[in-house]
């Protein structure tokens, strides 16, 4: 008898601790987006920019990885500054420019897929040719490889302006 009561106490007193412990880990208050997320922001805006201007020079390795550093920027930002995300409404300006941008991503991302299977195309033809005809089998493999670096392009491309969007997105962050 007196070891069942100890042991009801002993589970009556985790079960309290538990509950407790549980209420305040949901008494902590979210994240407030202050002074250090602008500075992300900011970082991101500046890295994306780059990253435009490095593709538009032809430099798609270092434009990707740029394109990448500014992803994870404004992940972070989504995941610390959801609340204050969701309150926000964008004005009519900023959603006919989201749109934009939705329309220039997809056009690109459909172009790149278009690119790509081309080049597997001639990639095939090349393959089946490439005994009885050397000559037309590296003409169909410059292509190939011409195509798939446009692709590659145009997937950057088509990034940069989905990333556009949570540029305008978290642009009250400057505020």
């Amino acid at each position: 008898m007196r070891r069942s009561w100890c042991m009801a106490v002993v589970m009556g007193v985790f079960l309290v601790g538990g509950l407790f412990g549980s209420a305040l880990a949901q008494q902590q208050p979210p994240v407030k987006c202050g002074p250090d997320h602008a500075i992300l922001y900011k970082r991101a805006v500046k890295i994306l920019d780059n990253a435009e201007k490095k593709l538009t020079a032809g430099y798609t390795a270092e434009a990707k990885s740029l394109a990448k550093e500014a992803n994870a920027l404004f992940t972070i930002l989504q995941k610390e500054c959801a609340p204050q995300e969701r309150e926000r409404t964008l004005t009519d300006i900023e959603a006919q420019q989201e749109a934009i941008n939705q329309k220039l991503f997809a056009d690109e991302s459909a172009q790149a897929e278009r690119l790509e299977k081309s080049a597997q195309e001639k990639a095939q033809k090349a393959a089946k040719i490439e005994a009885a005809n050397p000559d037309l089998y590296q003409k169909y493999m410059r292509e190939v490889k011409g195509e798939y670096e446009q692709a590659h392009k145009r997937h950057i491309k088509a990034e940069i302006y989905a990333l556009r969007n949570h540029q305008m997105v978290f642009k009250f962050l400057l505020k």
